[in-house]
């Protein structure tokens, strides 16, 4: 198989050089029983590259088992992936498989491989050295023949130096490592890629595909894509479904795309990197709020200024401010020897802004943990955890 039948093969498109030398090495090491560390921005299309290993390899009749290693809660992914003897904990009331004895003889691709606890990575590590493991609640030695590809979407460098991740895996894991370019690296890939899923909509809702003018064209290949081709893809679904004209203008494409729509915070954009860490959403919706709460201090300071009195202000406090259940901001006016005070409390609470905003993503992607954990920058186990913090 070479480099374009691999693209047809598994519907990858794009011409990009970045793009066409990931699969080339991909092709390369196939034939060899090398760990390989791929690494992109989430949404680039990493998933891909393992399956074109697998099935160029000695292993592709054999069992290939992919495993988002941050979907599965941190006290259950030890027994899904080494398996666990039955009574070894409670809940376990039967011998189980794991999927490195499952894979045996096969390939085992660990997507997210940075969300691995560290107790997991050290039994990773003593499978990629010796091929053993032992399952839950068990002493005895066992042995697996399992080709493993990782990935990740966190830079592990940095996860290495602060302690979250052991050297000595990552140099283990990184014999070969494949880098996926993110879409903003391959703009002349975006429009081939919107031709592509405008078509594949068109088919599955039985409409006319999506068209774009030239200028729309500019303006979408010029956008950023943060959440990268699965963004892009999203997008054109929303357009296919939504929009009754089929040919789309600059001014409709840059009015739909997120970081243009009035009064939707965009909290995965980040000019330096793609994905936010959970201090930073929270930063992000507190940075947003203290500037709505000083924009509303010029107001309150204008007013009193412009009117020489506070009897304006009363009014802007009781027909706003006192409507506010949850009581996060309120505004009081002192007069001391014609000297006006104006205080701004601010009570935010992060336990509520949170929520709420983790609430929103969900609604907004009709509950897929998945797609909302991409959206908020978080992994699904992180996300898994909030929901259970938040009673949700």
């Amino acid at each position: 198989m070479n480099t374009k039948q691999a693209k047809q093969r598994f519907g990858i498109v794009g011409n990009n050089h970045l793009l066409e030398r990931a699969i080339d090495v991909a092709l390369q090491v196939a034939s060899t029983d090398i760990s390989v560390l791929i690494t992109g921005e989430s949404g680039t299309g990493k998933e891909n590259i393992p399956k074109i290993i697998h099935l160029n390899s000695k292993r592709k009749h054999n069992a290939y088992i992919s495993v988002n290693c941050g979907a599965i809660p941190e006290g259950t992914i030890d027994s899904e992936l080494f398996g666990h003897e039955k009574g070894s904990f409670t809940g376990a009331h039967e011998n189980r498989k794991g999927y490195f004895e499952a894979a045996d003889g096969g390939t085992i691709f660990l997507d997210e491989i940075g969300e691995l606890p560290m107790s997991s990575q050290a039994r990773l590590l003593r499978v990629l050295e010796s091929g053993e493991y032992m399952k839950v609640g068990s002493s005895m030695v066992q042995k697996t023949n399992v080709r493993i590809i990782a990935a990740t979407n966190v830079k592990i460098q940095e996860a290495v130096k602060n302690g979250r991740f052991r050297e000595d895996l990552y140099y283990r894991l990184n014999t070969i490592s494949i880098q996926l370019p993110a879409l903003r690296e391959r703009k002349e890939d975006i429009h081939l890629l919107f031709k592509k899923f405008a078509s594949d909509f068109a088919e599955k809702y039985n409409t006319p595909p999506i068209l774009l003018t030239e200028e729309a064209n500019e303006i979408l290949t010029a956008y950023r894509w943060p959440g990268n081709i699965r963004q892009l893809r999203n997008f054109v679904a929303q357009l296919s479904v939504i929009e009754k004209e089929r040919k789309l203008d600059a001014n409709k494409i840059n009015n739909l795309l997120p970081e243009n729509k009035i009064n939707t915070p965009i909290i995965f954009e980040d000019k330096n990197k793609a994905d936010l860490s959970e201090r930073e959403i929270l930063y992000k919706v507190l940075f947003d709020m203290k500037k709505d709460l000083n924009e509303l201090k010029k107001i309150t300071f204008d007013l009193i200024k412009n009117e020489g009195n506070t009897e304006i202000l009363g009014s802007i406090k009781s027909d706003i401010f006192d409507k506010n259940d949850n009581n996060d901001v309120f505004i009081s006016t002192e007069d001391h020897s014609s000297n006006e005070t104006i205080q701004i409390e601010e009570s935010l609470s992060l336990f509520d802004h949170e929520k709420k905003l983790i609430e929103k993503s969900l609604i907004k992607h009709k509950g897929k943990r998945k797609d909302a954990a991409a959206e908020l920058g978080i992994s699904e186990r992180t996300l898994y955890r909030k929901l259970k913090e938040f009673g949700l």
